[in-house]
């Protein structure tokens, strides 16, 4: 039953956010100020994390797949397709979850509990809209390119690797990234990125808005947050994958 009572709480909470704002000038603010702060903000950690993830699954794979029955140019076409598919749109929303999802739910949580959403009220400003509201579209779109970003460095980073480790020439692997490559996987992999954004930003700014109590409520908060985006993602990641690549 909390199950229930919790979604259409959330449900509730959407369609009070994406109601008409009260001025444009200060959303549009807000936006790039958000922008700014989840994709400027998490470039180096996806940088750091896109371009191992690549180099290990490139030694990963190849230490699996080395021998004269297969073609060496296949390890950068099951590289690809591993990356472009799952690891870059999955683990790239996986760690932003955690980053930038518990940032929104500790700001809006600690504007809960400081009063200053009720200041909002008495004013009459739609409290949930102006705190959440340019969170989520800032995320809708910074993500994504956040998503791109990784998806090249991980390519990059498994090129390098395989050089570095003598388990497959850089030509080759371009090869096999080349090889029967479908821009519909590219497709998914995007579906799957405004998916996830839009899952990190809303349940995030939904857990912060409904805080409640003081500082140790407010951690809490942070910590569900980050919990059921992580969910979210997961279990969305199964019905997209379900849905598209099986149509």
């Amino acid at each position: 039953m909390r199950f229930f009572q919790h979604f259409g709480g959330y449900i509730l909470f959407l369609s009070t956010v994406f109601s008409k704002p009260e001025k444009w000038k200060i959303l549009w603010k807000q936006i790039i100020i958000e922008a700014n702060n989840i994709g400027v903000g998490s470039f180096n950690i996806i940088s750091l994390i896109s371009g191992f993830t690549g180099a290990v699954s490139t030694i990963q794979i190849g230490y699996q797949l080395v021998s004269g029955l297969v073609p060496e140019y296949l390890i950068g076409r099951i590289v690809r397709d591993s990356n472009i598919l799952e690891f870059s749109p999955t683990i790239t929303c996986l760690v932003l979850a955690g980053k930038v999802g518990s940032n929104i739910s500790s700001e809006i949580g600690t504007m809960k509990v400081t009063e200053q959403v009720d200041a909002l009220e008495i004013m009459g400003v739609n409290s949930s809209s102006y705190v959440a509201l340019a969170k989520i579209i800032a995320g809708f779109f910074t993500i994504p390119a956040l998503v791109v970003y990784a998806m090249m460095l991980s390519l990059l980073g498994g090129a390098v690797s395989g050089h570095l480790s003598g388990i497959i020439s850089v030509d080759f692997f371009v090869k096999g990234l080349r090889s029967d490559f479908e821009t519909y996987s590219v497709i998914f992999c995007m579906v799957k990125a405004f998916t996830f954004a839009f899952l990190i930003t809303s349940v995030s700014s939904y857990q912060g808005y409904r805080t409640e109590g003081g500082a140790l409520e407010v951690g809490e908060s942070s910590t569900k947050a980050v919990v059921y985006s992580c969910m979210a993602i997961i279990f969305f990641d199964y019905i997209i994958s379900q849905l598209m690549l099986f149509r």
